[in-house]
């Protein structure tokens, strides 16, 4: 089957006119007539533009033909369930991903003083960096810098003594302008 058939496949699936389609996915509906026709093949965006519309559709199937139309027609596949016992105690549940109140529950140092979680500075892992000394200048926005003025650095042997008779800048839209020193 084509990729120009199978786009026929998705508008008779949307239950649309060809025209409701068009203005659908937001394309011009002279589109969706070459296209169906086989005059023109789809462009990227106008296959992107039908994915997001019907998210049911599968890629592989859109694109190469390949598998089913629709995800809704593949088999299910079971949930499994993981379980993982944390204690003797409590019987084993479900796990999913913690959220944040579960995770400040669960958390014993939350809610806790920074110097009480923090390490300690002679901790060999890490090294202490003492604080800039003041003798350094520090620069507010307030201060003004230096004025730069570039020199030109490039001079050319071959053109001392020679004067210059006229500077034309051209226009990438085809004007130009002529300076006279």
């Amino acid at each position: 089957m084509s990729l120009n058939e199978r786009i026929s496949k998705v508008i008779e699936y949307s239950g649309l006119t060809p025209s409701e389609f068009a203005d659908e996915i937001d394309v011009q509906r002279s589109s969706i007539s070459h296209v169906t026709s086989g005059r023109n093949k789809p462009s990227l965006e106008f296959i992107i533009k039908i994915k997001s519309r019907f998210p049911e559709i599968l890629w592989d199937w859109l694109v190469t033909g390949d598998g089913q139309m629709l995800k809704s027609e593949l088999p299910e596949v079971p949930e499994i369930e993981v379980t993982i016992p944390e204690s003797n105690e409590e019987k084993s549940k479900p796990t999913s991903l913690p959220d944040l109140f579960t995770m400040m529950n669960d958390d014993e140092d939350f809610g806790a003083e920074e110097s009480e979680t923090m390490p300690s500075k002679e901790s060999p892992a890490e090294s202490f960096i003492p604080p800039q000394g003041k003798s350094e200048e520090k620069i507010s926005n307030s201060q003004r810098l230096e004025n730069y003025i570039p020199t030109n650095t490039i001079q050319s042997t071959e053109n001392k003594g020679v004067a210059i008779k006229r500077i034309v800048i051209f226009y990438e839209n085809g004007k130009f302008e002529s300076f006279e020193p």
